[in-house]
This record gives structure tokens, C-alpha cells and sequence, in this order.
């Protein structure tokens, strides 16, 4: 391996690092205790040295965990999906989707609810939201009635307002499993 492979694997080294922490930091404590001064003081790297991998600050860095989130968040739903039953894969998909919710509500906050430069439905969106949103396509399955575009973002918007009250305590924890089989119902579009 040569000084310069070396130097860009040392790279993704460090800014994977400062990813790592700004997730477990948020996670534990919440966002508002992520600062580049606490970051670096953490990882034991200077300020001059995150905003070299994030020039944009604290924001870039939260766009990155939501980045990362969003492709952890794409290979567990497909997981999800790949396990399920062809008649259980979309109540597959939701216990999912709000497990990764309330397993990482920070992240899931960085990627859904957070203001940052990444945006859906534009032509500047990443690769990691695309596939995101491909596998909430996919989970509403091939025998879709009208456009998958329009009933993706319909489950996606219920599935988040599921995620969102269910971390507020404003949903009845007995009820789950209920909510579940008849989001699903609401969204089956097979025989």
C-alpha cells in the first residue's frame, strides 16, 4: 500500500470516527449536547482537524450520521423484507421501521426530522436516501395499485407519525400490534 492509500484510508479512519462519536453522543444525550469542541475533545483530535472532514461544522457532521443512518437504515428493512413471508413482508417492514425508530432516535431524528442540506425528492438527493425510499417502494410490493411514489410517501408519513408519537408516550403501548396489522391492511394492495 502506498502514502497515498494510506493517507485516504487514515482519512475515512478519522471521519468515521467522528461520525461514531457524534451518534453515540447524540444518542445518549441528545443533539444538543453534539458540539465540534466536545466532538473533538472526545476523539482527541483539534477542531481544525473535523472541520478538514466537515467544513460545514456540527451540520455536516449530523448530515453524515443521518447519511449513515439512512444505510444502516436501508439494509435492515431490506433484511426485514428478505426474512419476511410473501404475506407478512410489509408488517415485516413496519415492525422494522419503528424498531430502527425507537432504537436510535437520534439518528432517525438526523434523518427525518433534523433541517440539514440533504433533501428527498430532488435532484440533489444522495444515493443513501434513494435507496431508502426504494425500499419503502419495495415494501408496498409489485401488485401496487396507482403510484408507488405517492403511497410510498402515505406509508412513510404514517409510519413517521407512528415513530414520533409512539417516542412522546402518545400512543398506547397495548395497541402496537393493532396499529401494525391495520397500517399494513390499509396498505395491502395484493389478492
Amino acid at each position: 500500500m502506498g502514502v497515498r492509500e494510506r493517507k485516504a484510508r487514515d482519512r475515512q479512519v478519522r471521519e468515521r470516527k467522528i461520525i461514531d462519536c457524534a451518534r453515540a453522543i447524540a444518542e445518549e444525550e441528545g443533539w444538543a449536547a453534539v458540539t465540534t469542541r466536545r466532538l473533538a475533545g472526545e476523539i482527541e483530535y483539534s477542531p481544525p482537524v473535523l472541520y478538514g472532514h466537515f467544513p460545514d461544522g456540527r451540520d455536516g457532521i449530523v448530515s453524515a450520521v443521518a447519511l449513515a443512518g439512512f444505510t444502516e437504515f436501508t439494509r435492515l428493512m431490506r433484511h426485514a423484507l428478505d426474512e419476511a413471508g410473501p404475506t407478512d413482508r410489509l408488517s415485516a417492514f413496519i415492525d422494522a421501521y419503528l424498531s430502527f425508530a425507537a432504537a436510535n432516535p437520534a439518528t432517525y431524528e438526523a434523518m427525518f426530522s433534523m433541517q440539514l442540506e440533504v433533501r428527498f425528492a430532488h435532484d440533489s438527493t444522495p444515493a443513501e436516501l434513494r435507496a431508502a425510499f426504494d425500499v419503502l417502494v419495495d415494501a408496498l410490493g409489485s401488485d401496487q395499485i396507482g403510484d408507488a411514489g405517492t403511497r410510498a410517501e402515505l406509508l412513510w408519513s404514517a409510519l413517521h407519525g407512528m415513530s414520533v408519537l409512539t417516542r412522546g408516550h402518545r400512543l398506547s403501548p397495548e395497541n402496537q400490534r393493532r396499529r401494525v396489522d391495520a397500517l399494513a391492511g390499509l396498505f395491502h394492495s395484493g389478492p
